[in-house]
């Protein structure tokens, strides 16, 4: 027949081809005879139920209904398997469509009642086979019976007491034992998920208390302000962020900004540290993702449909998939080009210059890590957690997926609502006589749409994007950016206006000279530790019965935040005088040669295991170096060192931290960034140039001597460092540079041995100098650059 030919033919657009219009007509049209041929049964059914068993009319249409639905059903699914389905891919026709959809719903209804009648009725075969093979002699057994019998069996069990009594204590048993196994690791995260309804908290932040970072917090209110109120944005063709990740280093605001959030938006808010998600067994992570979202679900359906989600610490739970190792923790990848000298070397040192790589260095310092539980409590989860069955192969491995699939997979309706649209309407479809529609009238319940709860996701990290998985940071999840730099000098000053309006002061503070000076001297401070260093000094004036602290007071409060508190210790004489005249060398030839930057502190306080420091800050935000500027960087590391020659002769072990710096700086200026020795001067003329030739080369002789000499006075540094230092010609390069650098702090140091002197004497005076008073001490000393001969042997120094 018709209805069986293969469905080849001409495609027509999109591929939909003849014969299978031909076929889905051809459906149509067996289905309306099929559907009257159940109908001519209909008054035989009718007539049987209402006479012969003497129903009311009532049932009895009820009863010929059904007999018509399940004989039109019976033959749908018999046809199914005799006619193939008709393919309607590439078919725009929407009537046609509509028509397959039901057919196969019903289809599918049916069949699945049909499947369940023949098993019921091969089980009833079975045991009426059973007991007509038992039977006694003049019992009677029929099928019909059979089934009556097993329908008494079946009643007689289920009515008896002790079988429903184990029934339900089996359920509440495995309940009682999945909740001893698990409960206490669920409790463990679910804790930590927190929920706050708009006036339920104030944490006593304002998006104006969030300083130091105005480009971020536009940013960040531009786009929240979207969140709550963007229906004219998406009237007009725009599509709201779904999502913000807050990048940059530990203490610059982050988590700061997001509570601002929550405190000055009028919706709820839910958070959750990244490490909340971390489980000993796979699944619990992902069971706390979707608590966590039928929480914020909740929220937003009571408070107009809206909803935030911080997540902080996000990279605990949002590493690249590729970079976990076993167990979804994280493994540390290696080989990254280092950026700047801070990157390939970070050891303690007593001269500190401010630099945007060492304001980042500092930074990530502080970086708490994952562990963001109260220590008591991370200790009782890991009790609880070991207790447990070891290798559950936790991690937080399927968090990130369900996280991911929160942000923006399908929407699902409710489910009481989804489940009684579903089966009203398959019935009505199942019975084949109740039409889709009357006219325009609808005759089914209507499709639910899904929740329109939004929900907004916040996350914070402090590792680099490229760290976190693509699929978490792309557009449509979290594919907003928003940096946080470190602080920087005018940030630090907007930072100070915030916190030294809270507390009382003296009037001198409000000066812009002293902000300034503040703000020199607080290099690498976070606004957590300024907003500590005024807390601290008006501490210490309440101590002295003062209501104000002064300028005095907040150095004191500030020196003790970084540098530790001053060890009371008092330095022999000569002792003291040694360590003036160190740190005097580093002022003094970071005064001369390091254009750009100024001191901002001077100490031979013991602090933190050092017995002095001299830092200094540059004046301007850079992000590069000439070569010029990092050879006077070694100038000044060394400064100290040429100071104790010039003044004892030799040196002290107090240079080591200095020594192993300027090693791997001019290390890092061969090895890394090209930078060979500056090009030699001799200053004046040869008589012919085989004699300029071999006066070069045995001054460049010279300089690699001395470097040499100092460069064996450090250890060996981890790679790269070690790679170049390793390389006999690079080595040669790095040990003149380090000579070149040590003449030119030497003769510095000679030259104003007078200055250098007098700089030492009021430090030993002072003991510790800040900001200003600095800078105008160096000044006074009228420090020059001497020009040097280095024909001359006296020239050269011994070391």
């Amino acid at each position: 027949m018709a209805l069986v030919e293969e469905q080849r033919g001409t495609p027509d657009q999109g591929g939909f081809t003849r014969s299978s219009k031909a076929l889905a007509d051809g459906w149509r049209r067996l289905g309306r005879i099929a559907t009257i041929v159940a109908l001519m049964g209909a008054p035989s059914v009718f007539l049987w139920a209402y006479v012969a068993q003497e129903w009311s009319a009532f049932w009895s249409v009820l009863f010929t209904i059904g007999c018509v639905a399940v004989a039109r059903g019976v033959i749908d699914v018999i046809l199914r398997k005799l006619v193939p389905w008709p393919t309607l891919y590439g078919d725009d026709s929407a009537r046609r469509r509509e028509t397959d959809a039901l057919d196969r719903k019903r289809a599918w209804f049916w069949s699945r009642r049909v499947r369940l009648a023949i098993w019921i009725a091969g089980i009833i075969t079975v045991v009426f086979a059973v007991r007509a093979a038992t039977a006694s002699a003049g019992e009677t057994i029929t099928w019909f019976g059979t089934f009556g019998w097993l329908l008494d069996q079946a009643s007689g069990i289920f009515s008896n007491p002790m079988i429903l009594f184990q029934v339900v204590f089996v359920f509440f048993l495995f309940i009682a034992n999945f909740a001893i196994l698990f409960g206490p690791l669920l409790a463990m995260g679910i804790t930590q998920i927190k929920g706050f309804e708009p006036g339920d908290a104030d944490w006593g932040v304002r998006l104006e208390d969030v300083r130091g970072q105005a480009e971020p917090k536009e940013e960040v209110r531009r786009v929240v302000s979207l969140w709550q109120s963007g229906e004219a944005f998406e009237r007009a063709g725009g599509k709201r962020e779904r999502g913000l990740l807050f990048l940059g280093a530990p203490g610059t605001g982050k988590t700061m900004l997001a509570k601002a959030i929550a405190t000055g938006f009028n919706s709820p808010f839910v958070s959750i540290p990244g490490s909340g998600f971390a489980s000993t067994f796979i699944g619990i992570d992902a069971v706390l993702v979707r608590f966590l979202m039928w929480k914020a679900k909740r929220l937003a359906r009571k408070w107009g449909g809206q909803c935030i989600v911080f997540i902080d610490e996000i990279d605990a739970v949002g590493m690249r998939r590729a970079s976990l190792g076993g167990g979804g923790m994280p493994r540390h990848a290696g080989g990254e080009r280092p950026l700047a000298f801070e990157d390939v070397y970070d050891a303690p040192n007593d001269a500190v210059l401010e630099t945007t790589a060492w304001r980042e260095a500092r930074f990530s310092e502080r970086d708490p890590g994952w562990a963001v539980d109260p220590p008591a409590l991370a200790r009782a989860y890991n009790r609880i957690a070991a207790f447990m069955i070891p290798g559950g192969m936790g991690g937080g491995s399927l968090a990130l997926n369900q996280i991911l699939v929160s942000m923006d997979g399908l929407g699902s309706p409710p489910f009481g609502k989804r489940f009684l649209t579903n089966r009203v309407n398959t019935i009505l479809d199942a019975l084949y006589i109740v039409p889709r529609r009357l006219w325009r009238v609808p005759l089914r319940l209507p499709r639910p749409r899904p929740a329109g709860e939004q929900i907004y996701f916040i996350g914070a990290c402090n590792v680099p994007l490229e760290a976190l998985d693509p699929a978490l940071t792309r557009p449509g999840r979290m594919g907003r950016h928003v940096w946080f730099r470190t602080p920087t000098k005018q940030d630090r000053i907007d930072v100070f206006d915030l916190y030294l309006g809270k507390v009382a002061h003296e009037a001198d503070l409000d000066s812009p000279k002293r902000r300034d000076e503040l703000a020199r001297i607080t290099n690498g401070y976070s606004p957590a530790m300024i907003e500590q260093v005024c807390s601290m000094a008006l501490t210490v004036a309440h101590n002295e019965g003062r209501e104000r602290f002064g300028w005095t007071d907040i150095v004191d409060a500030l020196t003790t935040v970084e540098s530790g508190t001053a060890v009371g210790i008092e330095y022999v004489p000569e002792e003291t005088r040694a360590v003036a005249i160190h740190e005097a060398g580093h002022a003094v030839c970071a005064h001369v040669y390091l254009k750009g930057a100024e001191s901002t502190r001077l100490s031979i306080k013991m602090r933190a295991g050092t017995l002095g420091h001299h830092q200094a800050l540059e004046t301007e935000e850079r992000f590069s170096s000439w070569r010029h500027e990092e050879m006077a960087r070694l100038v000044w590391t060394l400064g100290a060192m040429a100071a104790e020659h010039v003044f004892y002769g030799e040196n002290s072990r107090g240079v080591a931290g200095d020594v192993m710096s300027a090693t791997a700086r001019s290390a890092w200026m061969v090895g890394m960034c090209a930078m060979g020795p500056a090009p030699i001067d001799l200053g004046r003329d040869f008589a012919t140039q085989a004699d300029e030739d071999e006066a070069r080369a045995k001054v460049a002789e010279r300089f690699q001597r001395i470097g040499a000499t100092i460069m064996n006075g450090a250890r060996q540094q981890g790679d790269p460092i070690s790679a170049v230092l390793s390389d006999p010609g690079m080595r040669q390069d790095a040990a003149q540079i380090i000579g070149q650098a040590y003449l030119a702090a030497y003769h510095v140091i000679l030259h104003n041995k007078d200055g250098v002197e007098k700089v030492a004497d009021v430090l030993v005076e002072r003991r510790e100098m800040h900001g200003d008073e600095v800078i105008e001490l160096l000044d006074s000393v009228h420090l020059e650059i001497p020009a040097v001969d280095l024909t001359e042997a006296s020239s050269w120094p011994t070391i």
